[in-house]
C-alpha cells in the first residue's frame, strides 16, 4: 500500500498545477459564455481542437521516450536530455514555420471567414513554445521535482487567466466609460475591441512565452547534439507513440472539426454550424471534472510505472491503482451527472449554451474509459510493444470517424459525444484483452464493471425521472448521489485493510 500512497501523494502535488490551474482556467468559461455568442466561441473551440491535435505532432512521443530511455540501466541522462532537446529544437522550428504558412487553409477547414489569419499564427507560436517546454517539464517529473513542476505550470496558468480577465472583462468596462476612469489611458493604448475572441489566443501566447522563461534554467541547460545515429533508437521507440497520440487526438478533438462539415444545414433551427460547435465546445468543458483527475494521474503515473516495472509485485500494484482510480472517477461521473443543472447555470451564462447539457454525462463516461485505457496501456509501454498502442489508437480513430460520419447528420453534437464514448470503451476493452496475453495483471475487472453499470443506471434513472418542482428535483438528485456514495463506502470499506 505504501507505493500506492506514494503515487497518490505525487498525484496530489501534480494536481495542484493540473486541478487548481484548470479550475482557474475553467472559471473563465462563464466570462466567455457571457462575452461571446456561441458562434464566436465556436472559433475558439475549433482552433483549440487543432492545438490539441498538433501538440502530439510537435512533441511526437518524446516525453514517454525520454522516461523510457532514462530508466534503462546505465543510461546517461545528461546526454539523453541534450539529444532529445536538440531534436525538438530543430523540429519545432520547422513545424512552427510550416504551420504559420498554412494559417488560411486551417481556418477554411473550420469554415471561419477570412480576416482572422493572425489567430492561426498565434496558435502556431503557442504550439512551438509549448513543445520547447515539454522535455524540461518531463525532466522535472523524472527528477521527482513535483513541487517545482507544479509551481511553474501554475505560474503560466495564472498569467493566462490574468490576461484573459484583463482583456475580456476589465478592458471593455473601462473602455465603455462605466468604471475606473484612471485606467482609460492604459486601456486605450493596449486594447482593441475589434479583436474580440482573439484575446483568448493572445493571452495564451503570452502565457506560453512566460512559462518558457520560467523554465529558463532547464531550457538552456543542454548542449546541442544533433547526430542521427544516436537519435535513431529514440525515434524508433517514439514514432508508434506519436501515431498513437495522433489517433488519440482524432478520438478526442476531431469531432469539433468534423461537426461543422457534416452537420446538415439548419439542423438546429436558426443556428449556424459554428454556433453548434460553440455549444458543444462549452458543454465539453463541463467534463473537465473527469479530465482533471486523469491529467494529474498521468503526470505522476507514467514515471511511477516505469520505476515500479522491475519490482516483483508490480502487477498487483498496478491492479490496486486501477481499482481506486476507477472508483474515484465513478464518483465524479455520478456526482456531476446528477447535479448537472446547477453546473450548467453556474458556468454557462447564456441559455443557448445550456441546450447542449445532454452531452455532458456521455462525455464524462467516455473520459472515464479513457482514463481506464491510460492505466491499461502500461503493459505495451513496459514491454516495448508500443506498436500495439498504435493499432488500438488507429482502430479507435477509424471508429471515431465512421461513427461521426453516421451520427452527426442524425444526432448532431449528441452523435459526437456517443462516438467518443463508443470509441474509448472499445479501446479500453481491446487494451485489457491484449494485455492479458502479454503482461497479465490481476485487475478486478468484474467488480469494476459492476460499479460502472450501477453508476450508469443510477444516472439514467436520475435523468429519466422528471420532477417539475425545483426543490424536489434537487432532493431527488442529491438522494441518488448520497445513496451511491453510501453503497460504495459500505461495499469497499471492509476490504480496505486487505488492499
Amino acid at each position: 500500500m505504501s507505493v500506492v500512497k506514494k503515487l497518490a501523494s505525487q498525484t496530489a502535488v501534480y494536481g495542484v498545477s493540473s486541478i487548481v490551474g484548470r479550475v482557474l482556467t475553467y472559471l473563465l468559461v462563464p466570462f466567455y459564455t457571457h462575452a461571446f455568442a456561441a458562434a464566436e466561441f465556436g472559433v475558439v473551440t475549433g482552433l483549440y481542437a487543432y492545438v490539441s491535435f498538433l501538440n502530439v505532432v510537435f512533441t511526437y512521443g518524446m516525453e514517454t521516450t525520454f522516461f523510457r530511455f532514462a530508466n534503462q540501466p546505465g543510461a546517461d541522462r545528461r546526454e539523453l536530455y541534450d539529444r532529445v532537446m536538440s531534436l525538438l529544437v530543430v523540429s519545432t522550428a520547422g513545424l512552427t514555420a510550416a504551420l504559420m504558412l498554412l494559417a488560411r487553409p486551417m481556418l477554411s477547414l473550420l469554415e471561419i471567414p477570412p480576416g482572422r489569419e493572425r489567430y492561426a499564427v498565434w496558435v502556431a507560436l503557442i504550439l512551438g513554445l509549448d513543445a520547447l517546454a515539454a522535455i524540461p517539464f518531463a525532466r522535472l517529473r523524472l527528477e521527482n521535482q513535483a513541487r517545482k513542476f507544479a509551481a511553474l505550470k501554475l505560474g503560466g496558468i495564472l498569467v493566462n487567466v490574468a490576461l484573459n480577465l484583463f482583456f475580456i472583462v476589465l478592458c471593455p468596462v473601462v473602455a465603455s466609460g462605466t468604471a475606473l476612469p484612471a485606467l482609460r489611458p492604459l486601456v486605450a493604448a493596449v486594447y482593441d475591441p475589434t479583436l474580440g475572441v482573439g484575446y483568448v489566443f493572445l493571452a495564451n501566447l503570452v502565457a506560453s512565452a512566460a512559462t518558457l522563461l520560467l523554465l529558463g534554467r532547464e531550457v538552456l541547460d543542454f548542449r546541442f547534439r544533433f547526430r542521427l545515429a544516436p537519435l535513431r533508437p529514440l525515434l524508433q521507440y517514439a514514432y508508434p507513440l506519436m501515431l498513437m497520440g495522433l489517433a488519440g487526438m482524432v478520438n478526442e478533438t476531431l469531432n469539433r472539426i468534423l461537426l461543422p462539415k457534416w452537420l446538415p444545414d439548419n439542423f438546429y433551427p436558426g443556428q449556424s454550424s459554428l454556433t453548434a460547435v460553440g455549444i458543444f465546445g462549452a458543454c465539453y468543458r463541463l467534463s473537465i471534472f473527469m479530465t482533471l483527475v486523469i491529467q494529474a494521474f498521468r503526470y505522476a503515473a507514467e514515471p511511477f510505472f516505469f520505476a515500479q516495472s522491475t519490482e516483483r509485485n508490480s502487477p498487483a500494484t498496478f491492479a490496486l491503482i486501477m481499482k481506486w482510480f476507477t472508483l474515484c472517477c465513478v464518483v465524479i461521473f455520478v456526482g456531476v451527472s446528477l447535479n448537472l443543472e446547477d453546473f450548467g447555470l453556474l458556468f454557462l451564462k447564456r441559455a443557448e449554451y445550456r441546450q447542449g447539457l445532454v452531452v455532458v454525462p456521455i462525455l464524462l463516461l467516455a473520459n472515464l474509459f479513457l482514463g481506464v485505457y491510460y492505466n491499461l496501456s502500461v503493459w505495451f509501454k513496459l514491454t516495448d510493444k508500443t506498436y500495439y498502442g498504435t493499432y488500438i489508437g488507429g482502430g479507435g480513430a477509424v471508429l471515431t470517424i465512421a461513427l461521426n460520419f453516421l451520427l452527426i447528420p442524425v444526432l448532431g453534437y449528441v452523435g459526437c459525444a456517443l462516438a467518443t464514448l463508443v470509441c474509448y470503451f472499445t479501446m479500453a476493452v481491446l487494451c485489457w484483452r491484449l494485455g492479458e496475453r502479454h503482461f497479465p495483471v490481476p485487475y478486478p475487472a468484474r467488480r469494476l464493471g459492476l460499479w460502472l453499470l450501477g453508476a450508469s443506471a443510477l444516472v439514467a434513472l436520475g435523468w429519466g425521472v422528471e420532477v417539475a418542482d425545483w426543490w424536489a428535483r434537487h432532493a431527488w438528485h442529491a438522494g441518488l448521489t448520497a445513496a451511491f456514495l453510501g453503497a460504495l463506502y459500505l461495499v469497499e470499506r471492509p476490504r480496505r485493510a486487505m488492499t
